[in-house]
């Protein structure tokens, strides 16, 4: 196949990438499921996780978003760190060994309410791995207290803070970030701060939504610059698209994804980006049965158990109580793939033959 050849040689374009979309979803997932075999075989790894998101106090108003406190969401609150802390135990007591911390950008909140959480949830279980702030709240929080990208990220490390999770990035083109996300941290500034990221050895995700006001060649120009940037870094673990979810928002979005498309773009990320190891379908977003057949085209990641979810489960999603092991286990199994518990690294743990 010419396109991956152009990949390799680094000639493809974005028009190369929309033609993608102009296949067969059959042959497309051919092309896709053989790049899954030779990277991963037929394991689909998940982690037993807990979601925490600490704020929903937000000084940005992204017109996707029905987490943030605001008309649609009159509930705001911020949890103290205790609470958070005690969470995080009961989740590691529970068999969870990654707790995912992301929130919103709480003008409110001290930068050592957002280290101290970090500090105080690694003395009390110092095996636990924190994945935590996006390049979105690096941004915030490096504006309102007036530091250098570097700096924070060196106080994130410094306070138990072990990778990055890929949110934020929504899709890169100016134009679209500007109706749906003003304000925001612009593309350039979310690539440069996970190539500091990177660069001091540590490992990120990367995140797309999409099925909202972007067109096709917007997804390609977001899979191309992420492709540039894991070629000069190698650090990002697992690329993860997003499907746009409906309600409770500003968008007004009327003509929705099907899931034929939601597929072809889930083969196609596998394809462009044959230099991330992982691509995720991310089950809150996706539902989980769309997530089950996403792994016969390229998705080779369910992300995990989660516990609790409240980001998109404010705008739709069916993820507010997350899912339990042996359920995760046997949906995965029963669709002809092989369950392996993985770390937040992508070491396997376990496998469930």
């Amino acid at each position: 196949m010419d396109v991956l050849e152009k990949l390799r040689d680094g000639s493809f374009s974005i028009e190369d990438g929309v033609k993608l979309y102009e296949m067969d979803l059959h042959r497309l997932g051919e092309i896709a499921n053989q790049i899954r075999k030779e990277k991963h075989g037929l394991k689909t790894y998940f982690n037993v996780n807990r979601h925490i998101n600490p704020t929903n106090i937000c000084k940005d108003v992204c017109k996707f978003c029905a987490f943030s406190a605001n008309r649609k969401n009159p509930n705001p609150y911020t949890m103290e760190i205790e609470e958070i802390v005690n969470i995080a135990k009961q989740a590691y007591q529970n068999g969870a060994n990654e707790i995912h911390i992301v929130s919103a950008h709480n003008p409110n909140a001290s930068l050592d309410w957002y280290l101290g959480m970090f500090k105080a949830i690694k003395q009390e279980i110092p095996d636990i791995h924190i994945k935590a702030l996006t390049a979105a709240e690096i941004h915030f929080l490096c504006q309102t207290y007036n530091l250098q990208y570097e700096q924070l990220l060196d106080m994130m490390i410094e306070n138990g803070v072990d990778s990055m999770p890929g949110g934020g990035a929504e899709i890169f083109d100016e134009a679209i970030r500007s109706h749906i996300c003003k304000g925001k941290v612009d593309s350039k500034n979310w690539l440069k701060i996970h190539q500091i990221w990177h660069q001091k050895g540590k490992k990120s995700n990367a995140t797309m939504l999409f099925g909202h006001i972007e067109q096709r060649s917007h997804r390609i120009d977001h899979m191309l610059r992420l492709r540039k940037l894991q070629e000069q870094t190698h650090g990002f673990n697992a690329f993860i698209p997003l499907v746009y979810q409906r309600h409770n928002n500003y968008l007004k979005v009327t003509d929705f994804l099907t899931g034929v498309e939601i597929l072809k773009t889930f083969a196609i990320a596998r394809i462009i980006l044959d230099n991330i190891a992982n691509l995720k379908a991310y089950w809150v977003t996706s539902t989980i049965n769309l997530a089950l057949v996403a792994q016969e085209y390229g998705a080779n990641d369910l992300d995990g158990t989660i516990q609790k979810e409240s980001i998109n489960a404010a705008a739709g999603a069916q993820s507010a109580g997350g899912m339990g092991l042996d359920e995760f286990v046997h949906l995965i199994k029963d669709s002809g793939f092989i369950p392996v518990q993985r770390d937040s690294l992508y070491n396997e743990i376990k496998a469930y033959n």
